[in-house]
């Protein structure tokens, strides 16, 4: 598929997308987010694809947020419906691949929205996060932000939506690694490489236990972990998952 608005490739069973609105701030026009969600659908069914990376280009910003403007246009002429625009969002937060935001700078409104989906998020000095949808008459983050930083924390950056530094963001787990500005994207390629080494029926396994489980009592978490393991996510043969120990250490 040929994309306008974003970037996208495939290295060594890394799938990379990058927002391409640098002259916005790569603002999250409809398009936009309809190319992310139709590469999206092209990694999870590529068998190669191991991990998604998700970064903007610029270094000021991976993403300013909503196109204010288009949003602005259409109130004054309303395009047709378009029945997945919904689901974009969500979709991005339920990729069966695992996700790391290679945030190279703020990440404001939808920005932060869409950061606060991923699974893992990389970050520099640069990166700052806006949960700002209270200041402009709006709600959003409210299911993807507690995931990451709990109730009281998320309580409080959606009700002020004051900027979020990269050191607190660090601190409070909104940024799983902090590091130099020209680090941010070979360390999520990093992370991602990790998980590709891994057994990716099991880390798609995991991601699916731990969405299915949100809200759940913990003996129910417990309980459809076993299940999996009886199930869909049978263990790996003795011989074939610890064939390097068994090579190394030799049988006894």
């Amino acid at each position: 598929m040929t994309y306008q608005d974003i970037v996208v490739e495939i290295d060594e069973g890394v799938g990379i997308i990058r927002l391409n609105r640098p002259n916005v701030l790569n603002a999250l026009s409809k398009n936009l987010y309809r190319e992310v969600d139709a590469a999206i659908s092209e990694f999870e069914a590529d068998d190669q694809v191991k991990a998604v990376v998700f970064t903007g280009t610029g270094e000021r910003a991976f993403s300013a947020g909503a196109d204010i403007h288009e949003q602005v246009r259409d109130a004054e002429n309303p395009p047709p419906p378009d029945p997945r625009r919904a689901e974009h969002a969500w979709h991005v937060a339920a990729c069966t691949k695992p996700t790391i935001g290679a945030l190279n700078g703020l990440a404001y409104g939808g920005g932060a929205v869409m950061a606060s989906s991923f699974d893992i998020r990389v970050g520099c000095e640069r990166t700052s996060f806006k949960f700002l949808a209270a200041s402009y008459g709006r709600v959003n983050s409210t299911w993807s932000l507690p995931m990451q930083v709990g109730w009281p924390i998320a309580k409080e950056l959606l009700f002020t939506a004051r900027v979020v530094e990269a050191e607190e963001a660090y601190r409070i787990g909104l940024l799983n690694h902090l590091v130099e500005p020209d680090q941010v994207m070979p360390k999520a390629i990093e992370v991602a490489r990790q998980i590709a080494a891994n057994d990716a029926r099991m880390v798609q396994g995991i991601k699916e236990i731990l969405m299915n489980d949100v809200g759940r009592s913990w003996r129910t978490m417990y309980d459809d972990e076993q299940e999996a393991r009886s199930g869909k996510l049978a263990p790996t043969p003795v011989e074939e998952g610890f064939k390097e120990f068994l090579d190394r250490k030799g049988r006894r």
